[in-house]
């Protein structure tokens, strides 16, 4: 049984009109996308009061899991812009499943703030998790404005951080 390259699914980031992203996700769903939308609760302050509030943690940004065909049925949904691309190639980025399984993984068991950084993080040591919520988990121990954190990388996106006492990790061998 020959897999058509039509069939193969690959993660992709679909850019989203302004404060969209959760009826979009809504939508795609509704119409049997399998998508993504990275969300985390913050604490808000306002004059007089403090809320919690559920907010994307890359605005503007949804992730769908789709093959070549359905992406039109995605770029056809209301409130989609466009797919990311990279510069000089035809089609959309692809993100890697590794790198998605790993910054679901993050975003699903870390206690901490998970903040989206698309600024050039130096790169770590390869390192595993193996205490506390992220137990399992690989990435990249980094210092970070001088503050020790676990990084998932993503391709095209820059990196997902968060903080973890460097007790929690262990080394892995390249």
């Amino acid at each position: 049984m020959a897999t058509d390259k039509q069939e193969i699914l690959c993660w992709h980031a679909v850019f989203t009109a302004s404060r969209a992203e959760k009826k979009v996700r809504d939508r795609l769903t509704e119409a049997g996308v399998e998508c993504f939308l990275p969300v985390q609760t913050v604490v808000r302050q306002w004059t007089y009061r403090k809320s919690r509030v559920v907010v994307p943690v890359i605005a503007g940004m949804i992730f769908v899991r789709v093959n070549r065909q359905d992406q039109v049925k995605v770029l056809q949904t209301k409130g989609v812009i466009l797919f990311l691309r990279l510069r000089g190639e035809k089609g959309p980025a692809m993100i890697p499943d590794k790198q998605m399984k790993e910054f679901r993984f993050l975003l699903d068991f870390s206690e901490e703030t998970v903040e989206m950084v698309n600024e050039d993080v130096e790169e770590g040591d390869l390192i595993k998790v193996v205490k506390g919520p992220l137990k399992g988990l690989e990435g990249e121990l980094v210092k970070f404005r001088g503050v020790t954190k676990i990084a998932v990388r993503i391709d095209m996106l820059g990196c997902a951080l968060v903080d973890i006492p460097a007790s929690f990790v262990e080394k892995l061998n390249k």
